[in-house]
């Protein structure tokens, strides 16, 4: 008789735990979309996405790194407060390579390097140009600064991300942001 054994059991699936080394009898097929009961706790997390860009002095160029980068922090669902930090850290640090540090030559080039786990983004820009001294920038906050249209940048940058890093004279900035939950409840 078909679907019977010879001890006369029925034939219902059986499982071995992975978790517990025991059976468990399972009553109907098994659905393979369907999480496991023994791994329903378990978060499963993306990989590292890592982007490597190497884009002319061009604002355009800019906004489409920008766009990719975004787009990837959006997928892994950062907080509001942390794609916000992120992308207005991002253009500023974009917008100073290709403007102040590569003063618009098509010549140069801006190098992007990011690294985006669901815990931080990291993320690299260094330019061509000759470079600039941090400590020599003028804080815009100063009484004789406040009218000035720009030198708004780094204070925003420093402001808004966890760590800011610059290097090989002023040319690279790293900047992390962390994952963080918003500021304000919703």
């Amino acid at each position: 008789m078909a679907g019977s054994n010879p001890r006369g059991r029925r034939n219902t699936p059986r499982h071995r735990s992975p978790l517990t080394g025991t059976n468990r009898v399972s009553t109907h097929a098994p659905n393979p979309a369907a999480p496991s009961p023994e791994l329903s706790h378990v978060k499963v997390q993306p990989a590292p996405s890592s982007f490597h860009f190497v884009i002319p002095s061009d604002f355009n160029d800019g906004r489409d790194v920008q766009k990719q980068i975004l787009d990837d922090i959006a997928r892994r669902q950062y907080s509001e407060h942390s794609t916000f930090a992120i992308k207005l850290a991002l253009e500023e640090a974009l917008i100073n390579a290709i403007k102040h540090g590569n003063n618009f030559d098509p010549a140069k080039h801006v190098v992007v390097d990011v690294l985006i786990t669901t815990e931080s983004a990291e993320i690299q820009i260094e330019d061509q140009g000759p470079g600039f001294d941090r400590a020599n920038v003028p804080d815009p906050t100063a009484e004789e600064n406040l009218d000035k249209c720009s030198g708004r940048g780094i204070l925003l940058m420093e402001a808004y991300m966890n760590i800011v890093e610059w290097s090989h004279d002023g040319r690279r900035i790293r900047l992390v942001k962390r994952n963080e939950e918003d500021l304000v409840p919703k």
